[in-house]
C-alpha cells in the first residue's frame, strides 16, 4: 500500500528483456532497501529482487508489461519512486495500491497562473470511476481531478512543488502515463455492478 507521495526520483539504469518478462535495474537513493520489499515505480508496485550498488533490480512479468509502459523504458529515463507505507505513517495523499489500471495519454498541457493543467485521455474503466475533485494516481503521484472536460478526458492541476519533485513536469502532449483510479471508487463501482447483475 502506498499514498502517492513521491519520495524520490530515480532513473532506469538498464531495461533487459528476458524469457519471462523484463528485468529493470533502477538507480535509487533509498537506504536500507532489502530483497522482497515493495517499491512503487511510476505508480506500479514492484518487488525488490536484489540489491545492486546505488539501486535495485526488479523483475516485471508479462502481465505487468501488458498493463504498463515498462516495455518502452530506456536507460536514463527518470522514474517516480515511493516506498511502501508503514503503519503509523502520515497519509499525505490517498490510499494507493500500486495496481496500474491503464495507460493514459497526455492530450494538452497549459499554464494557468502558477499551476500547470494537463488533460489526459483515459480508458473507459478509469473514466467510469473518476469524478471532479476525486483522487487519481498519475505515474505514482497522488492528484486531485481538477475537471472532466469531455467524456474519456480528465484534467489534473500540478502545483510548483509537484513539478519540481516528480517527473510530471516533463510530460508533453503524446506522452503516456500510468493511471490508478481511486480505490474507493473502484470498490463502489464493483459492488454496484454486482448488485445490477443480481
Amino acid at each position: 500500500m502506498f499514498t502517492g507521495i513521491v519520495s524520490a526520483v530515480g532513473s532506469v539504469r538498464e531495461a533487459r528483456r528476458t524469457d519471462t518478462g523484463l528485468e529493470l535495474t533502477l538507480n535509487c537513493p533509498y537506504e536500507g532497501l532489502a530483497p522482497g520489499e515493495s517499491v512503487a515505480v511510476d505508480g506500479a508496485c514492484l518487488t525488490v529482487e536484489r540489491m545492486v550498488p546505488g539501486g535495485f533490480v526488479a523483475h516485471v512479468i508479462r502481465t505487468t508489461i501488458d498493463r504498463t509502459r515498462f516495455g518502452d523504458y530506456l536507460a536514463g529515463q527518470p522514474v517516480n519512486l515511493e516506498r511502501a507505507l508503514r503503519a503509523g505513517d502520515r497519509l499525505g495523499g490517498h490510499l494507493v495500491q500500486g495496481h496500474v489500471d491503464g495507460v493514459g495519454t497526455v492530450e494538452q498541457v497549459a499554464t494557468r497562473d502558477d499551476a500547470r493543467l494537463i488533460d489526459l485521455r483515459v480508458s473507459a474503466e478509469v473514466a467510469r470511476v473518476t469524478v471532479p475533485l476525486g483522487s487519481i494516481t498519475v505515474d505514482g503521484v497522488s492528484l486531485t481531478v481538477n475537471d472532466v472536460p469531455a467524456p474519456g478526458t480528465i484534467q489534473i492541476s500540478l502545483i510548483p512543488f509537484t513539478l519540481q519533485h516528480t517527473t510530471l513536469g516533463l510530460r508533453r502532449p503524446g506522452d503516456r502515463v500510468h493511471l490508478e483510479a481511486d480505490t474507493i471508487g473502484k470498490y463502489v463501482s464493483g459492488l454496484l455492478e454486482q448488485r445490477r447483475e443480481r
